[in-house]
C-alpha cells in the first residue's frame, strides 16, 4: 500500500471520529455541563498526549507558549460553539453547520489577508448560505440558536486556522508543540469558566465516562496528532476532501444510532452544504478535463 493511500486512510479514521464526536457530546450532555466536558476532553488529551511523546514536548520556548495560549483561547470558542450548539440544535445540523470552516476560512482571508476570491469561491459561499438557510430556518424564518452557535464555531475554527497558519511560519515556532500545548491551554481555561460558572464533576455513568475518553483520546489527542502527521505524506487536496466528509459522518451516526430524521427541506439544504464544500476542495477544471477526455477516448474508440 502506497504512503499516500495510508496517509488518506488515516485520515479518513480521523473525519470518522470527528464525526462522530457530535453524538459523543450529545451523550455527555446528559451528566456534565459543556465547559465540563470540554475541560475534561482537553485536559485529558493534553495528559494522553505528554505521555506519548514527553521528550518531544520539552524544552519549550516562549514563543511556541504564546501562540499556543492564543490558539487555546480560540480553541475554547470553537468547542464553546460546537459543545453549546449540539445541546440546542440536531446533531446532523451541528455536523453540517460545524463544517463550514472549508468555506468560511477564505472569506476570512479576503477580509484580513487582502487575498481576491475566485469564482469558485464565490459559488461556494452562495450554495453555502442557501444551505444554511433549507437547514436552519423554521416556518417563522428564525434558525434555532444551536444552529448559531454552530457557525460561531466554524468562524472561530477559520480564525484558528488562520492563526497557525501565520504561527507555523514563524522559525521558533515547534509545529508539534504548538498543537499538544493548545490542548492544555484550551482545558485549562475552560476548567477555570466551569469553575466559576458550573458545578464541575467527574462523570457517574460509564456511558458517559467513555464517551469524554473517546472525545479524549480519539478525537482530540489521536485526531490532532494524526491529522499533523498524515499531512506530511498527502496533499492539501486530498485533506480537504476527507474532511469535508465529517457532516456526512455525523449525519449517518445521527441517523443509525441516535434514530434522528431530518425534514426534506433539511436534507435539501444539507446536499447544497456538501456540494459548496467539494467545489471549495476539489479542481473543477482538472476533473472536468478529465472528464472530456475520458469522453473523447470512448467516441473515438472502435465498436
Amino acid at each position: 500500500m502506497k504512503t499516500q493511500t495510508k496517509a488518506d486512510i488515516m485520515l479518513l479514521m480521523v473525519t470518522l471520529f470527528w464525526g462522530a464526536s457530535y453524538l459523543l457530546i450529545d451523550y455527555s450532555l446528559e451528566e456534565l455541563d459543556p465547559f465540563n466536558i470540554n475541560a475534561l476532553r482537553f485536559i485529558t488529551a493534553f495528559l494522553a498526549a505528554f505521555i506519548l511523546a514527553g521528550k518531544r514536548l520539552l524544552p519549550v520556548n516562549t514563543v511556541t507558549l504564546k501562540y499556543a495560549a492564543l490558539l487555546g483561547f480560540i480553541l475554547m470558542i470553537v468547542y464553546i460553539g460546537a459543545t453549546f450548539g449540539v445541546k440546542y440544535t440536531s446533531l446532523s445540523n451541528a455536523g453540517f453547520l460545524c463544517a463550514l470552516t472549508v468555506v468560511v476560512t477564505p472569506v476570512l482571508g479576503f477580509f484580513f489577508k487582502k487575498q481576491r476570491p475566485d469564482k469558485k469561491l464565490s459559488a461556494a459561499v452562495l450554495l453555502a448560505l442557501a444551505g444554511i438557510g433549507f437547514l436552519t430556518l423554521n416556518e417563522s424564518l428564525k434558525p434555532a440558536p444551536g444552529d448559531i452557535l454552530c457557525i460561531l464555531c466554524a468562524v472561530a475554527y477559520a480564525v484558528h486556522l488562520l492563526v497557525t497558519e501565520t504561527a507555523v511560519l514563524n522559525e521558533r515556532v515547534n509545529a508539534f508543540q504548538l498543537g499538544v500545548y493548545q490542548l492544555a491551554f484550551s482545558g485549562v481555561y475552560q476548567l477555570i469558566v466551569s469553575v466559576l460558572a458550573e458545578k464541575p464533576h467527574l462523570p457517574c455513568s460509564g456511558k458517559v465516562w467513555f464517551s469524554i475518553l473517546t472525545l479524549s483520546i480519539f478525537c482530540t489527542g489521536f485526531s490532532f496528532v494524526v491529522q499533523t502527521i498524515a499531512q506530511k505524506y498527502t496533499s492539501a487536496s486530498h485533506a480537504g476532501v476527507i474532511f469535508s466528509l465529517e457532516p456526512v459522518f455525523a449525519a449517518l451516526v445521527a441517523f443509525f444510532i441516535a434514530g434522528e430524521i431530518l425534514a426534506a427541506r433539511g436534507y435539501f439544504g444539507a446536499i447544497l452544504l456538501l456540494i459548496s464544500l467539494f467545489i471549495m476542495e476539489l479542481d473543477i477544471r482538472k476533473i472536468a478535463g478529465y472528464l472530456r477526455d475520458v469522453i473523447k477516448k470512448l467516441i473515438s474508440s472502435p465498436s
